[in-house]
């Protein structure tokens, strides 16, 4: 049996894009997309018998009609081929209030065969082209749907999370005990585990996260544990795995070193489990770092260079410029963009600006001191040979005697 598992695809992301004139659309709707293509055609060329998504359709709970469309035109790709397809409930996929329809709910009442959403906790049983399945689901849990307000009367935040873990917990173990054990069992869950390294999520958020241990949902009984929510691919464990696929295209900065992908996990006869990973071609990210020497004699070109150096075509590229404040002025940033018009998107050219220290004077006020030590002051600020300083103050005085001749006469 063989299962394809991704998450997170946040249709609607749409910072660091551009309109298409093509289509209408923005280039980076274009960019999510592609990757969500890339997924459909590997289920349907490599005999996958089960696509799962462990939740977050889209950015927004209320995605629009073009976001919804050509989700639900891949989902119906891969059903109408028979691949069956498991979509679970992310924190995104939920409305802001309750008694109105989640943004997966118009599968399930269109009864779209080989489609199954999974909005509660609960255990399904999926029937493969390899066999029957079992997928206990765990999606994001509303604390409105688990727990009344009596339950909730004077807790703390903290507390009221404590009091949703445990239920999810205890729900978590009476699925676990009705299993088969014939059957091969996968949990798929919408949530965080304590020791899991987050994302760009943490800038997604749309409320304070309810925390599981892993050793809660690491349960013998599973052949794999499927997740969603945390942006950043990781496996937290081998026996059984638990695994986060990660979100399928980069986000924002903060993901420019992050692979992009998904799973493919294959069960054998004898349940013996094996699992990869398949990075997709996500929209490249790029930060080029500049250090302006204070000798540079022309900062603009520095840059420049520092540009060349890098594969910046069809990238979203940041340029970080560290420059001295004497050399700010020289900086010219209509060259910096003409240097990077190969780029998908330009999202900053930032410069940080190490300002002069402004030397203290001993102590000494401007009142208190004559023009000539106040002269002397300033040229061992501007590092001036001590050779050099004797000459110029003899000059200094000499011009001030002159002055002071003028004005007596």
């Amino acid at each position: 049996m063989r299962i394809l598992h991704f998450a997170d695809l946040h249709l609607g992301v749409e910072n660091y894009g551009h309109i298409d004139p093509q289509t209408g659309l923005s280039t980076r709707l274009g960019d999510f997309l592609s990757v969500f293509d890339e997924v459909v055609a590997y289920a349907l060329n490599n005999d996958i018998d089960l696509v799962l998504f462990c939740g977050d359709a889209y950015k927004s709970r209320d995605p629009s009609q073009t976001h919804q469309r050509e989700f639900a035109r891949r989902i119906w790709t891969l059903a109408s081929s028979g691949v069956p397809v498991f979509l679970l409930i992310g924190n995104h996929d939920l409305p802001s209030a309750i008694g109105r329809a989640t943004t997966m709910e118009i599968f399930r009442t269109l009864e779209i065969e080989n489609v199954t959403v999974a909005s509660r906790p609960g255990t399904y049983r999926i029937e493969t082209r390899a066999g029957p399945l079992q997928v206990v689901a765990l999606p994001w849990a509303r604390r409105s749907a688990l727990l009344s307000r009596e339950d909730t009367k004077n807790l703390t935040f903290d507390e009221i999370n404590e009091r949703l873990e445990r239920i999810l917990t205890d729900r978590l173990t009476a699925e676990v005990e009705a299993l088969d054990r014939g059957l091969p069992a996968i949990l798929a869950a919408h949530a965080s585990l304590a020791n899991a390294r987050s994302g760009s999520e943490r800038g997604m958020m749309m409320g304070h996260d309810y925390v599981l241990l892993q050793s809660n949902v690491a349960n013998p009984a599973f052949d794999y544990v499927a997740l969603g929510h945390i942006h950043k691919s990781q496996v937290l464990s081998e026996n059984p795995p638990v695994v986060y696929a990660g979100s399928l295209e980069r986000i924002d900065f903060g993901e420019e070193s992050d692979e992009k992908g998904f799973y493919v996990v294959e069960i054998g006869q004898e349940r013996q489990v094996s699992f990869q990973f398949h990075p997709v071609k996500a929209r490249r990210f790029l930060t080029i770092k500049v250090d302006v020497s204070p000798q540079e004699p022309d900062p603009t070109q520095a840059v420049l260079k520092a540009i060349a150096r890098h594969q910046i075509e069809d990238a979203i590229v940041r340029v970080q410029v560290a420059i001295p404040e004497r050399l700010e002025g020289l900086l010219q940033e209509g060259e910096i963009r003409k240097a990077l018009k190969d780029a998908h998107f330009i999202a900053a050219i930032a410069r940080d600006v190490a300002r002069e220290r402004r030397p203290r004077m001993a102590g000494l006020t401007a009142e208190g001191m004559t023009p000539v030590e106040a002269l002397e002051v300033y040229l061992k600020s501007k590092s001036v040979s001590p050779d050099r300083i004797k000459v110029l103050l003899e000059y200094g005085e000499r011009l001030m005697e002159e002055s002071k001749s003028k004005e007596e006469r």
